[in-house]
């Protein structure tokens, strides 16, 4: 037996001559990645990128920063959004886009690939899924104050917002929170159209136009609400790819986060399973407590991770402070094609409309539990159902509407509930 050991490989070759048995054995290891690869692959990533579709958060984002971070659920299009950027704004000679889990960073830290980059002329550094990097906030504390003239964006989940432990990074970024796509959104990615958002005032006063001489709005809106949230809804198979992410995030994300056994990440599964069964939910957690094995004070933290993952929404009562934690109405999933993905039966109608309802307005606006209602925000109480709703709920109220899921019109304070799919 003979065994050549080189640099990066060790090989494995049989040979038999004359009955006698030579094996040297060649196995594989991966070659050190080095900032050529990786800048081999950020052309690769941004080669294969179109930029006729554009998020609306892209506009919104002050991308002069010096640190940015960009959140958002696992499936909602952070990389395709700064991917995008940098070829929009030009900056393709001096930016880097890596993936937090790249190989390369087994053997090298953030802060020196940073600090390298910088030292050979790079300006703008694009760290996508940062949550996958240990201890990536005390390094990016480092870059943003060691390298000043770095301007460092990065993606991650949205429940870093919960970060402990780590380095205090409020004070040094800009934080932006990217969501799923709106019915207007899915609209001009499906159909090719252009069509514009509104203000919430701007719907309130019917002025959202649509191209009815071309299309159906109602047809298009069903559609939507069986797979239209996510910029994936155009590739095969999409509700088994929902429940591949779902699940990424239910045994994976939030379980590594939150450093949680294998025990304790079944039981957010199974919490997760159980609240797609009974939402719109209103809690009940002594119940979930005996039910499921989960104490009391678990209990409400499994909550909080659902809801920072983009798992679930709260929908919590009107109430000031501290309170405020502790007053919660209703839980729902965090969209309409998460009911389709992960409810055993057909999901309720009316429990859809206010989905939906929710998940739109909660981007732009603080929503919170009506007394009289389903919905109220900035004084505007609103009551969400089908086309025989009447107005029994919201008589005597200023500034009341009725939200309808199949009407196509607006009719005095009556607005159809996909009008305001148009908000963002």
């Amino acid at each position: 037996m003979h065994i050549k050991l080189c640099t990066f490989r060790i090989f494995l070759h049989i040979r038999l001559c004359n009955q006698k048995k030579h094996i040297i054995f060649a196995v594989g290891f991966p070659k050190e990645k080095t900032m050529k690869t990786l800048f081999f692959s950020s052309e690769r990533m941004l080669s294969q990128v179109d930029t006729t579709f554009v998020r609306y958060l892209h506009d919104k984002i002050d991308w002069s920063a010096r640190l940015t971070a960009i959140l958002g659920a696992r499936g909602v299009g952070k990389t395709t959004l700064i991917l995008q950027h940098i070829l929009l704004a030009g900056q393709r000679q001096e930016a880097l886009y890596v993936t937090a889990d790249d190989f390369y960073f087994q053997q090298h830290r953030l802060f020196d690939l940073a600090l390298q980059f910088y030292q050979q002329g790079g300006k703008y550094l694009y760290i996508d899924e940062v949550h996958k990097y240990k201890g990536w906030s005390t390094e990016l504390k480092n870059i943003y104050d060691q390298i000043p003239q770095l301007n460092v964006v990065y993606t991650g989940s949205s429940i870093l917002d919960l970060e402990r432990g780590g380095a205090d990074l409020s004070r040094r970024r800009l934080s932006y929170t990217l969501h799923g796509l709106s019915f207007r959104e899915y609209l001009n990615l499906s159909q090719r159209l252009s069509l514009p958002a509104y203000s919430l005032q701007d719907i309130l006063d019917g002025k959202v136009v649509f191209p009815m001489k071309d299309l159906r709005p109602l047809q298009l809106f069903r559609r939507y609400m069986q797979s239209g949230y996510y910029p994936f809804f155009r590739e095969k198979a999409y509700h088994e790819r929902l429940n591949s992410v779902l699940k990424q995030v239910v045994e994976v994300d939030i379980p590594a986060f939150a450093d949680m056994n294998i025990a304790s990440s079944q039981k957010l599964k199974k919490l997760l399973y159980v609240l797609a069964q009974s939402v719109p939910f209103k809690p009940n957690y002594q119940k979930l407590e005996r039910d499921m094995g989960i104490s009391r004070n678990t209990l409400p933290q499994y909550m909080l991770y659902l809801e920072k993952a983009g798992l679930i929404n709260v929908l919590r009562e009107k109430a000031t402070g501290l309170k405020m934690l502790e007053k919660v109405e209703k839980v729902y999933l965090n969209n309409p094609n998460m009911a389709e993905a992960l409810s055993d039966a057909e999901p309720d109608i009316g429990y859809m409309r206010e989905t939906v309802f929710f998940a739109w307005l909660r981007v732009a606006h603080n929503l919170k539990a009506s007394p009289v209602s389903d919905f109220e925000t900035d004084g505007i109480t609103f009551e969400v159902g089908g086309k025989n709703k009447g107005k029994k709920q919201i008589e005597g109220l200023k500034d009341a509407y009725i939200v309808k899921d199949d009407t196509e019109y607006k009719y005095m304070n009556e607005i159809p509930l996909w009008h305001f799919g148009f908000i963002y």
